[in-house]
């Protein structure tokens, strides 16, 4: 078998592999006399055919399943001969193919980049640190008291926490523009949910109040041709409703699973979950600081496209989620999402990808069963039939291959801990479960 090899540009390349005649024959021939111990046809008995006539009507078919098979196997051994690593699935185009003659196939292709990992000496670390408060802890039982809200119409100028209905028209340069107008919508006010100013400017206002608001909208909107953008709603006020809380009772923590026990137990359950949940935050909040510096020091990394389109329609999946709920007439078609995007994003995880699994690979790392166990089991924790979850992980190879990568990831990052400049900063519970602004060590 020959090889050749050349670069086509970045990191794509473009492979010449020769196979040898005699090893497309050979095997074409052992699969005919195979086939000729079992195929029927008229007028012979079984196994009786002639090999010429097996030949005539089945030679062509079986030559392009040998083909395939060779192209297939010595690709992977052209490859390790050439001690390359692919980056992803080849594209391979048979260029020379005929009876008794030297067959030929070209495989494109791209190779992983070479990393050359940097001193983690350099990588600076503010570690978020938190505790859950007995405030914080008040501050939830009142969220979870307004979930369970009851809205009543109120004749009176809004306040912040109100629930409003309005119209509202958006004008850009003297014309409307695209998603800029609704009617009967309703927002909450205090939510954050508009950009900023919009639902401050309602603030006030009165049934059938009607106002002209200028907004700019920010730099990081999802929409990149309204980021910056100097805009004016029109806003008619036409419904202001205030939330009525439920009374802490039986009947309000029967909502939430609690049979019994009262306010004291169901207030530590509460505290137990948020304690759970801030222990993960925080966790995934230094994951994302390391991975983001790790980014950084080594952002030159040239990432392959297959691998950026990947990670990309990873993005677009996520997104659809969130669209809709992936079931019948609300399912979102991801496609439909531009690309430009999730690019940035793509090209980040990308290379943080790359880091990671050089990290794994130059410090030979293997994935810790106990913290993987730990895992499942703080999964499991928060439902009824624990031990039933813990073993419904173990059996679904796709999620627990999560869990593990998710693992794997946390001992990166304290390794890179161990060598990096780690400063702690204490932080307040609510700050610590809001993700940074720009997560990149999410599902790398």
């Amino acid at each position: 078998m020959q090889v050749s090899i050349e670069t086509t540009s970045g990191l794509e390349r473009k492979m010449t592999v020769s196979v040898p005649a005699e090893r497309i024959e050979n095997e074409v021939t052992d699969r005919l006399e195979k086939a000729s111990k079992n195929v029927k046809l008229d007028g012979f008995r079984k196994g009786k055919v002639p090999l010429s006539v097996i030949k005539q009507r089945y030679g062509r078919g079986i030559r392009d399943e040998v083909i395939g098979d060779v192209v297939r196997t010595c690709f992977v051994e052209a490859v390790t001969q050439e001690k390359i690593t692919p980056a992803g699935q080849p594209a391979l185009e048979p260029t020379k193919d005929e009876p008794g003659e030297d067959f030929e196939f070209v495989a494109t292709f791209e190779v992983l980049p070479e990393v050359k990992l940097a001193d983690f000496a350099k990588v600076k670390v503010a570690k978020p640190v938190a505790e859950v408060k007995d405030e914080d802890v008040q501050d939830m039982l009142e969220a979870l008291r307004k979930q369970q809200a009851d809205w009543e119409t109120v004749e009176r100028a809004v306040v912040e926490g109100d629930e409003v209905v309005i119209d509202y028209v958006g004008v850009r340069d003297g014309e409307e523009f695209e998603g800029g107008s609704a009617e009967d919508f309703p927002l909450e006010v205090g939510s954050g949910k508009a950009v900023p100013g919009f639902e401050e400017s309602i603030v006030g206002m009165s049934t059938g109040d009607e106002k002209v608001v200028p907004v700019k909208f920010p730099q990081d909107y999802h929409a990149e041709e309204m980021r910056g953008a100097d805009v004016e709603f029109t806003i008619k006020l036409k419904e202001v409703k205030q939330a009525v809380l439920p009374e802490l009772n039986d009947e309000f923590f029967k909502a939430y699973g609690l049979e019994q026990g009262g306010e004291e137990v169901f207030r530590s359950i509460v505290r137990q979950n948020m304690e759970r949940d801030l222990k993960n935050a925080l966790e995934g909040k230094t994951k994302s600081r390391v991975m983001e510096q790790l980014f950084e020091l080594h952002k030159d990394i040239e990432a392959p496209l297959t691998q950026i389109a990947n990670e990309m329609q990873s993005l677009k999946n996520q997104m659809a989620q969130k669209l809709g709920n992936n079931e019948g007439a609300n399912k979102f078609d991801p496609s439909m999402l531009p690309d430009d995007m999730f690019m940035d994003q793509a090209k980040r995880r990308a290379v943080v990808g790359l880091i990671v699994n050089e990290i794994v690979q130059s410090n030979e790392m293997d994935v810790d069963g106990a913290l993987v166990r730990e895992r499942i089991e703080g999964i499991a924790s928060t439902y009824e039939k624990s031990e039933e979850v813990v073993n419904y992980y173990y059996n679904s190879p796709e999620l627990l291959k999560g869990i593990e990568a998710n693992v794997l990831q946390e001992q990166v990052v304290q390794l890179v801990l161990g060598s990096a400049d780690v400063t702690e900063e204490e932080v307040g519970y609510q700050q610590a479960v809001t993700p940074d602004p720009e997560q990149v060590a999410a599902e790398v």
